[in-house]
């Protein structure tokens, strides 16, 4: 067993299971944490003794509540590439993840938000219980939906993966299950037995197909059609158009847009929109370009001032409004970094 205070490590039979272990943060993630798993899963990945791999965390509140965003904000200030680094290793563990050579089985009860849907969703099941929590909520921060999100979301139904990266709204259980972004729904007190055939050397297949249940009826479904036209418009700008004259519900949505950064907004829609053409290689090395870019600019920092130092929700983001951003501005985001491109 290889146990440290944030990330636990260790062999169970024909199992490799990692536990994240930082209740008082909501499991949120430190530069160490990805690097401890990237590294073990390496491991495991060559072992012929690990015929799988599960993520869970602690009994609490969270799942994972993403990176630490607060640490990331300072490194961010020093300017000394210590924000870049986390990332970088965070990516590298997302990619591990997506092409890991067995199952790896997310169990997933409480908030799963950004770097914990990075470290879940990627995997070959994700497993949810009855307060499971979805959000990419990046764009209320001066980020945009990053860890993959550039892959996943674009290939969610229709335009749920636009709707969902460019508001940060919040899904339950059965949402997620009707976005497929969880893939089986089994109450949390079952998670244990799960663990322990896992351990035995069963198949997650065969211990998923007598364990999942119903979740109940998804409220999303009640406004796909509606989602679906709106969100699938040539630009953040038509999305807000489309929207109010979507009645209440429209109006609703475009005035929580208005509260999001203007640039997070257009990198998030450009970002989707180009993802769902790229590999997801292409695609992480394509969220660390902007990533990079966003590090050095005004609107991250802003936003976790807002939210996590200052507490006043009150973020005055630059540029103001959608109008002050052009196609050029956004462009720079997304341009080639020569020599320091994500090493995958």
């Amino acid at each position: 067993m290889n146990s440290a205070s944030d990330v636990i490590l260790r062999r169970e039979g024909a199992l490799g299971r990692i536990t994240l272990n930082r209740p008082s943060a909501l499991n949120a993630l430190t530069h160490e944490m990805c690097a401890a798993i990237l590294n073990q899963l390496e491991v495991w990945g060559r072992d012929p003794d690990v015929l799988a791999v599960l993520i869970d965390a602690v009994p609490g509140r969270a799942f994972c509540a993403g990176g630490d965003i607060r640490a990331i904000y300072e490194l961010g200030q020093r300017h000394d590439g210590s924000a870049q680094a986390f990332f970088a290793t965070e990516y590298r563990l997302n990619a591990t993840i997506k092409h890991f050579p067995k199952p790896y089985i997310a169990l997933i009860d409480g908030i799963a938000m950004g770097g914990g849907i990075g470290v879940s969703v990627h995997g070959t099941h994700r497993v949810i219980g009855e307060v499971a929590v979805f959000a990419m909520p990046e764009t209320a921060i001066g980020l945009y939906p990053d860890v993959g999100g550039s892959h996943f979301l674009p290939r969610l139904p229709g335009e749920l993966g636009m709707y969902l990266g460019l508001t940060g709204l919040r899904l339950g259980a059965a949402d997620m299950l009707y976005a497929g972004i969880a893939t089986h729904f089994v109450p949390a007190a079952q998670f244990g037995g799960i663990a322990s055939a896992l351990a035995r050397g069963e198949s997650v297949d065969a211990i998923l197909s007598r364990s999942a249940q119903l979740s109940g009826p998804a409220p999303l479904a009640a406004y796909r059609d509606a989602i679906d036209r709106a969100f699938a418009a040539s630009s953040v700008e038509a999305v807000l158009q489309a929207l109010g004259k979507k009645g209440d519900w429209g109006r609703e949505v475009a005035a929580l847009l208005a509260t999001r950064s203007p640039t997070s907004l257009k990198l998030t829609f450009q970002a989707i929109r180009e993802g769902k053409n790229l590999d997801f290689d292409a695609n992480m090395r394509m969220e660390y370009r902007i990533t990079t870019c966003a590090l050095e600019g005004h609107d991250f920092y802003e936003g976790v001032r807002a939210a996590v130092i200052d507490k006043d929700q009150k973020p005055r983001w630059q540029p103001g409004s959608l109008e002050e951003i052009s196609d050029k501005d956004i462009a720079r985001y997304f341009a080639p970094l020569e020599d320091k491109e994500l090493p995958l």
